[in-house]
């Protein structure tokens, strides 16, 4: 279905749930009601995966520095998270592999006794994924692991190598709306959740929804309704009941991009402790050099969250010290800043020593059901608890969650060497070949299917990027692409590693999707300037202004 389908789905059913927020536990919680046979409806104020869920450190991870809090604190809670977490990567990779896959890393050591406290903490890592491991970790000397990682300083000691998983966060936020769709789910981005109505005895009944894109209110009915808005669930909450109280801190993530043949190397680097306690990793992503930290105190504003000068600074300091040849401001190329729904329970705390675990929460005044905390790898069991949640007060009975096997759209048929495929049957160039498999797996041939019926479609959008102008068309007719960001900073993924490109196409992007959504020469105008000016925030922000 197209978006104006859905919008009149949205008003023409009652729904068993409405969710609002279209993040990755959003997306996640429409897919496992769905395919239990509930009838389910999604809200997202922007756009899917516009917020915390497509600015992540691409991990799908148990988290090495919960397991050794745990350890530390003897605290059980953080064990059983981390070891839920690790269960979880590998489905994660099996319901997508063309997004999802292992990443190795390494841990340098700087010392035979810093060697040995990792390899310890790092084989507990191991043996609590149990059989669902993705790779074992291993102690390197100080040879082997220049070898594997050449930019790592020689005054290290040596490295500890051990398996994670890395995902394209955005990319796999919408296949799980689609896939939800597949089952015959309602979605709307650029939905506005606005006010409630509720019936005689509180319980809320109706969401009232202003469709940003024309003003139209829409009226959305439901039998319960369902906040997965992450670092803003506090705001719908008191939207359904005003006398809650908060439940959310929120701290901000900050990456920085910088060119990939800065680190010649498929093996990631994970600084264990800064001089502030926090985690710094260095991570190969899409041919860029992605570099970032978590859990710095942060508060909710209006405007997207960016990358501020003193926080490349931060970060390439603690590049330095581990790199044999520094790399400097001036070599970044992009970044990105989010924030992370972190669930409160000791008010006094320091988002650093905040449990990433999540939290089901029911208001009996309003009959709002909130889910709270978590993180993208747990993002599966925290929507299976939510709906779990929604049988158990609605007194049904319960349908099994069947999510664990569901593969995502482009998985079926997949492979690593589908993009052969491509290549045999539509003369699709081997490079463009090889990013669509990577981007759409076996969706990919719908794309391949554009540039054979248009050959003018099969133009790349510069000759630095793999993008064509079929991907474009693809992505506004597949997957609700209705902004030059929707496509540029979700859909491809550009805005956030590549500024330059990204303001380059720009033009391009925008005229092929005024032809397919009917844009004015003003609306047109006025698209690219106002994307060419968001560009321009981003790298006065950061310090980066040439």
């Amino acid at each position: 279905m197209q978006r104006n389908d859905h919008l009149k789905e949205a008003e023409n059913q009652e729904f068993d749930i409405c969710i609002i927020g279209g993040g990755a536990t959003g997306a996640g919680c429409l897919l496992d009601a769905q395919s239990r046979g509930l009838r389910a409806i999604l809200i997202e104020k922007h756009d899917f995966a516009s917020e915390t869920s497509s600015k992540s450190t691409k991990l799908i991870h148990g988290g090495v520095r919960y397991l050794e809090q745990a350890v530390k604190q003897a605290d059980l809670n953080q064990y059983h998270m981390v070891k839920k977490a690790l269960r979880e990567r590998l489905t994660l990779i099996r319901n997508a592999p063309h997004l999802a896959h292992p990443l190795a890393l390494l841990t340098p050591c700087m010392s035979w006794m810093e060697g040995i406290y990792y390899t310890a903490g790092l084989k507990m890592y191991d043996t609590l994924s149990g059989d669902l491991s993705i790779g074992k970790s291993e102690w390197l000397n100080k040879e082997e692991a220049l070898k594997r990682n050449p930019s790592l300083t020689h005054k290290i000691h040596s490295a500890v190598l051990y398996y994670d998983g890395q995902l394209n966060d955005a990319r796999y936020n919408m296949s799980l709306v689609k896939t939800a769709m597949q089952y015959g789910a309602v979605a709307l981005n650029h939905a506005e959740a606005r006010t409630f109505e509720k019936d005689a005895a509180g319980q809320l009944v109706v969401l009232y929804v202003r469709d940003s894109l024309t003003g139209r209110l829409l009226r959305v009915r439901a039998k319960r309704f369902i906040n997965a808005t992450g670092p803003f669930a506090d705001r719908i909450r008191l939207l359904a009941n005003p006398e809650m109280g908060i439940r959310m801190r929120v701290s901000k993530g900050v990456h920085i991009i910088v060119p990939g043949e800065l680190m010649p190397s498929d093996a990631a680097i994970l600084v264990p402790k800064t001089d502030d306690g926090r985690v710094v990793f260095i991570i190969p992503y899409n041919g860029k050099l992605m570099i970032g930290t978590t859990e710095t105190e942060s508060e909710l504003g209006e405007s997207e969250p960016v990358v501020e000068r003193a926080e490349v600074d931060y970060l390439i300091s603690y590049v330095n010290r581990y790199f044999e040849k520094p790399i400097t401001a001036d070599q970044v190329i992009a970044g990105f800043a989010g924030l992370r729904p972190l669930l409160q329970a000791d008010p006094n705390a320091d988002t650093k020593q905040l449990v990433r675990d999540h939290e089901v929460e029911v208001d009996p005044a309003s009959g709002l059901v909130s889910i709270l905390g978590g993180k993208w790898t747990t993002y599966r069991l925290m929507a299976k608890d939510t709906i779990d949640k929604f049988y158990e007060l609605q007194q049904w009975p319960e349908q099994p969650c069947v999510t664990d096997h569901i593969k995502l759209v482009g998985a079926e048929g997949y492979a690593d060497d589908f993009w052969k495929v491509l290549v045999n049957k539509y003369a699709v160039p081997e490079a463009i070949a090889r990013h669509l498999n990577r981007q759409y797996g076996t969706e990919s041939l719908e794309i391949a299917q554009l540039m054979h019926d248009r050959p003018d479609w099969a133009e790349r959008l510069s000759d630095r990027l793999p993008h064509t102008k079929a991907e474009v068309v693809f992505v506004v007719r597949a997957e609700m692409a209705q902004t030059l960001k929707d496509v540029l900073a979700r859909r491809f993924g550009l805005e956030l590693t590549d500024w330059e490109s990204t303001d380059q196409i720009s033009e391009t992007v925008a005229d092929l999707m005024a032809a397919e959504l009917g844009w004015t020469e003003d609306e047109r105008r006025k698209a690219v300037s106002d994307y060419h000016a968001e560009i321009d925030w981003f790298r006065k922000s950061a310090g980066l202004v040439l």
